[in-house]
């Protein structure tokens, strides 16, 4: 383990984050909303904040999958998606719903700025991101897809965006901040 160099919980709360933070909204499953955890640990986000009906922890589905990513990142919760909206909006993030949605910018062409706060919206697993929500959003991303489905579970999609936007600072050489 010491050759994989992971942080500790402290370390992790202390360490630099990359500017971005994951919107649920309205998740329904608490295994998708563990797996995001560990993708925004793994990942460095900033914060996860769960809205509506999506389960917060410590429920038992949620620490199942999170394998302590729930300790480390900090997140909050909003009974309303609209509230963590505003409240990031105020805050001056850049509000992206991932989202198949005429306008829509497919992901492989997005431009992720070194001066922007990105706040990556996903939606409830059968409905999608709330219609109230999406006029909030300042753009739509979509994960361009080949197959028969076109449609990938929440915490797949979160693991690619979440991957493209770090891969983006990344090549610009911007450090997390």
């Amino acid at each position: 383990m010491d050759e994989l160099n992971r942080l500790s919980v402290e370390n992790f709360r202390q360490a630099a984050k990359w500017p971005m933070v994951i919107v649920l909204d309205n998740v329904r499953s608490h295994h998708n909303v563990g797996s995001v955890f560990r993708t925004a640990d793994a990942f460095r986000a900033e914060a996860v904040y769960l809205c509506g009906i999506t389960g917060k922890p410590p429920h038992r589905d949620i620490l199942k999958t999170a394998l302590g990513a729930t300790e480390s990142v900090a997140w909050t919760y909003y009974e309303k998606t609209e509230y963590a909206i505003a409240q990031l909006k105020a805050s001056g993030w850049k509000i992206v719903a991932i989202e198949q949605v005429e306008g829509a910018t497919l992901l492989h062409r997005v431009q992720v700025s070194a001066q922007e706060k990105y706040a990556l919206v996903f939606g409830n697993e059968v409905e999608g991101i709330s219609q109230a929500v999406l006029d909030s959003c300042d753009m739509a991303i979509e994960i361009p897809q080949f197959g028969t489905k076109h449609s990938l579970n929440i915490t797949v999609s979160a693991g690619i965006v979440c991957w493209e936007f770090v891969r983006h600072w990344m090549a610009g050489s911007i450090r997390a901040v």
